[in-house]
């Protein structure tokens, strides 16, 4: 089956990752997921969260927002509502989290990574996008601390990147579109790391429940996703 876009069910959207998009940051990249983009940069802070002090651990977190233009009709700054968003919320955390997952904090000393992630254009996948683009820009990042000599090498255990799955008018899809993502009776967001463990899984059903079936089919498409996924960080990291 081919989608509005000419796809296959079982292709990507075109990916572009480009390193090091920001000068000032210890690292950065921009992805581009078809038309979603999200602008990732990574920064140092020499202190951790009080609950940390003292035990020589490191830390990672992130903050994500949107742009008021980076979707069809403008959305209203959260800074002028004077609060985050729920959604902006929950997305932060899983960004951390899946970036946590794959980092040896120990070998970060007490000091903070800060990941932010700014939504340029919005199509739909944008915080898979942003877990994908952050990864690059976190390597890029202790690549420059390990230059520097502030870490003795980089504490990486594996990459992470992460995509979206869905059923849309009885079709598996993988890498939904905003419009897809709209008229899905099931969406699963999936963040993999490369050896092949699942950092999370969030899936749900709009209407009719799904079988343990249509989970196992939908993890399968998201890994094999996921692994073209991990090429392509590696391909913008060697060119950083």
């Amino acid at each position: 089956m081919k989608r509005a876009d000419g796809r296959a069910y079982d292709e990507l959207r075109p990916v572009k990752i480009i390193p090091g998009f920001q000068s000032f940051a210890e690292g950065s990249a921009l992805i581009e997921l078809g038309k979603t983009r999200v602008l990732c940069s990574v920064s140092v802070d020499e202190r951790v969260p009080g609950f940390l002090r003292g035990g020589g651990n490191g830390w990672i977190t992130a903050e994500y927002g949107m742009l008021p233009r980076a979707t069809v009709t403008r959305s209203p700054r959260e800074a002028s509502l004077g609060r985050v968003a729920g959604r902006s919320q929950e997305i932060q955390r899983l960004i951390g989290r899946s970036l946590r997952a794959v980092t040896d904090l120990t070998a970060l000393g007490e000091r903070t990574l800060i990941i932010d992630c700014d939504v340029l254009q919005a199509d739909g996948g944008t915080r898979t996008a942003a877990i994908t683009g952050s990864y690059v820009a976190l390597h890029q990042a202790l690549q420059t601390l390990a230059n520097m000599g502030v870490i003795p090498s980089i504490p990486l255990k594996s990459a992470v990147a992460a995509t979206s799955v869905g059923i849309v008018h009885n079709y598996m899809m993988l890498d939904l579109c905003y419009d897809e993502d709209y008229n899905a009776a099931v969406d699963f967001n999936v963040v993999m790391t490369s050896k092949g463990e699942f950092v999370e899984v969030q899936g749900t059903a709009e209407g009719k429940p799904f079988s343990k079936e249509t989970i196992d089919s939908l993890l399968s498409l998201a890994e094999k996703g996921i692994k073209e996924l991990f090429q392509i960080q590696q391909a913008a990291l060697e060119t950083a």
